[in-house]
């Protein structure tokens, strides 16, 4: 292995080091009790009335997190592209943890108060608004997850490797790309005069996510993959 190899081994571990800390901390804001520590029995129930929509958050984390994971096995090498991309899914997580927090913390307490929630609407408008932050927030982590494989196809094909494995991880990560920007789209078109009932559109658009088995079965049998 030569020098300029060495050197951006240690580059590349150094970045993932960061990001993994950078998703760790995200992962620290959303937890279940705050700053505070139960001091009583009461206390310590309304606290872990939280774990529900902390469950929830944790698991889109992790999911983005692991696609970084994923990618790295296609970028094992430190360049420029890969470091901004990185870093820029690092900005992009440590804004998107409090529309995320806000949206399935409001979910569950409206399927029981028993779940705490701090956020509580005031009308459609802030239903809009949070809709659009969090499908945009969505939206942009599963972007830069796609630059991110772009890359990798790139980098594969000039290493004269097969690129189909990382073209998989651009249509994988194309699916919540979609969703997220379809449901900012549908919540700013919805009419702040619409029912009640309608401001849970933007909610379901997000069971379109189960088109990613379908998407994916249908590439791999294009491309001949496992």
């Amino acid at each position: 292995m030569s020098l300029t190899e060495q050197r951006e081994g240690v580059e590349a571990g150094r970045l993932d080091m960061f990001v993994d800390g950078a998703f760790a901390l995200t992962l620290t804001l959303l937890l279940i009790g705050g700053e505070a520590i139960p001091h009583s029995a009461a206390e310590l129930l309304a606290t872990l009335g939280g774990i529900p929509a902390f469950a929830a958050c944790f698991a889109q984390i992790a999911m983005f997190w692991y696609g970084h994971v994923r990618w790295r096995h296609h970028c094992p090498s430190s360049d420029g592209t890969g470091r901004v991309l990185s870093l820029l899914l690092v900005f992009l997580a440590l804004i998107f943890v409090y529309p995320l927090h806000m949206v399935f913390a409001s979910l569950f307490n409206g399927i029981s108060p028993w779940f705490p929630s701090e956020f509580h609407s005031t009308g459609a408008a802030d239903l809009r608004t949070l809709f659009i932050c969090y499908g945009l927030s969505f939206a942009c982590m599963g972007g830069t997850l796609v630059l991110l494989f772009r890359h990798a196809t790139r980098v594969a094909v000039r290493a004269g490797r097969n690129p189909a494995d990382a073209r998989r991880g651009v249509v994988l990560w194309s699916v919540p790309t979609a969703v997220g920007l379809l449901s900012a789209a549908v919540a700013l078109a919805l009419p702040l005069s619409a029912p009640q009932g309608w401001w849970g559109l933007p909610g379901f658009v997000y069971f379109l996510m189960a088109l990613t088995g379908p998407v994916m079965r249908r590439f791999r049998r294009r491309h001949g993959l496992a």
